[in-house]
């Protein structure tokens, strides 16, 4: 297995970092350039970056943003918000992103999956999964965890990657911003129905969730935001304990 990874989430609202918890009560984080800088030379490994309300405002990811971001780093950058054909994902690639992140368009055009693996790479798409318990069943939410779409956590995990998806990224809306740990349960099951990448998210609080998710879970990533956000753990003090602890990681 290739090292693993750590992933700042950069949530960007009107082109400001923000970040909440379970997907509400969103507070200002900083400037989503400066952040991205930041992360790079901390060593982070890839970045994520999402238009939170690009879907549910009906309008594209913030492409002049997402230009400036790819200025000033040198690893993988996914981006996502609004994306709902290959001519959005097309203009996104364009504009400085390696990997684009589908979520609510995909619900509703599966296909979108296949037609952009087809195009431009499984290796560029992502599919981003948010997933809430309901009567002890995980069901998967759209349009930034606001709307319930009733559709079965684990088979729609199947069904992307058969359609094509090259990575996954799982989060957790029960314990997003909680910083009770990861979703080992769902996680680790996951890992083991499909053979693709798996970026964990949601949840991160301290050094051990993410030593858990590596080496209880499997996971090949890691992604946290506010724990980056507002200092309270450096990249690279993470990276050198979980080296510790015998997960692979590329310091």
């Amino acid at each position: 297995m290739p090292s693993r990874r750590i992933i700042p989430c950069l949530d960007v609202k009107d082109g400001r970092v923000v970040k909440g918890t379970n997907f509400v009560n969103l507070r200002d984080a900083g400037s989503a350039v400066e952040l991205a800088r930041r992360y790079y030379e901390e060593g982070a490994d890839e970045l994520v970056f999402l238009d939170i309300t690009a879907t549910v405002e009906k309008r594209k990811a913030l492409i002049k943003l997402v230009e400036e971001v790819a200025k000033v780093i040198r690893i993988p950058f996914t981006v996502g918000g609004g994306i709902s054909s290959v001519e959005d994902i097309d203009v996104l690639l364009k504009a400085g992103a390696d990997k684009v992140s589908l979520n609510s368009a995909i619900v509703k055009n599966p296909e979108l999956i296949s037609e952009a693996a087809t195009r431009f790479g499984s290796q560029a798409v992502v599919v981003a999964i948010d997933i809430k318990k309901i009567d002890d069943e995980y069901k998967v939410f759209v349009k930034g965890g606001r709307e319930n779409t009733f559709i079965e956590g684990f088979g729609w995990v199947k069904k992307t990657v058969e359609l094509g998806a090259g990575e996954l990224l799982i989060t957790s809306m029960d314990k997003d911003g909680t910083k009770d740990g990861y979703d080992l349960d769902f996680l680790s099951k996951v890992k083991e129905m499909v053979t693709v990448p798996i970026i964990a998210s949601g949840g991160a609080g301290n050094q051990q969730h993410f030593a858990d998710a590596f080496n209880s879970a499997n996971v090949d990533a890691c992604l946290a935001a506010s724990l980056f956000h507002y200092q309270e753990m450096k990249i690279s003090d993470l990276k050198n304990y979980l080296k510790s602890v015998n997960v692979d990681m590329r310091i």
